[in-house]
């Protein structure tokens, strides 16, 4: 599978997503309460401050020298200390689970795309919609062919929907998912009242 990414407006960040699956993976767990493009440029800081980024590696570390790396300015993740325990626990589920190879979750054994789903939810920090996203960027954009990963991903599989980062191959497909999230965010609260 190749992919040609271009999520976090950072050719170097863009790249390492596009050739390493541990750094897609890390970035899709970090893609919560901060952009897109910064969840996801997260790994490429990372791997700037640790010299790698390496599952094996980070799953070995001390918890509190992955933290001052995660922590450094400017920080990974708003929330450093919750976020960089939830990527060493990512990267221990990896290598204990999956050999150290991330793209074994969608690739080991052909699975289907209900299959992958199932493997990406017992992942840590990976919620129903997290999972179904992350199918979603698979298939569009990752070259996953598994049988039933759109139907799988949910309104996230859908053709031209513009809903998350697997819709995301440019600056203006970036300004449309932005727009459709906003959008959502109001209706629910109105909703609300």
């Amino acid at each position: 599978m190749t992919r040609d990414l271009h999520i976090t407006g950072d050719e170097s960040a863009d790249r390492l997503l596009s050739d390493d699956d541990f750094a897609l993976l890390t970035g899709m767990l970090l893609d919560q309460q901060v952009t897109m493009e910064s969840a996801f440029a997260g790994p490429a800081k990372l791997r700037d401050r640790l010299g790698r980024f390496d599952a094996s590696e980070i799953a070995r570390m001390d918890p509190e020298a992955f933290l001052a790396a995660f922590g450094e300015k400017p920080a990974v993740h708003r929330f450093p200390g919750s976020m960089a325990t939830r990527v060493q626990a990512l990267a221990s589920v990896i290598v204990d689970e999956w050999g150290g190879d991330a793209g074994a979750i969608w690739r080991q054994g052909e699975p289907d795309g209900p299959e992958v789903l199932r493997r990406l939810e017992a992942l840590p920090g990976f919620g129903e919609q997290k999972a179904k996203i992350f199918l979603a960027l698979l298939g569009k954009q990752a070259g996953f062919d598994g049988d039933g990963w759109a139907d799988a991903a949910g309104p996230y599989g859908e053709p031209g929907a513009k809903r998350s980062v697997a819709d995301i191959v440019d600056a203006a497909s970036l300004a449309e998912v932005r727009a459709t999230k906003q959008a959502a965010k109001a209706a629910a609260k109105a909703a609300k009242g």
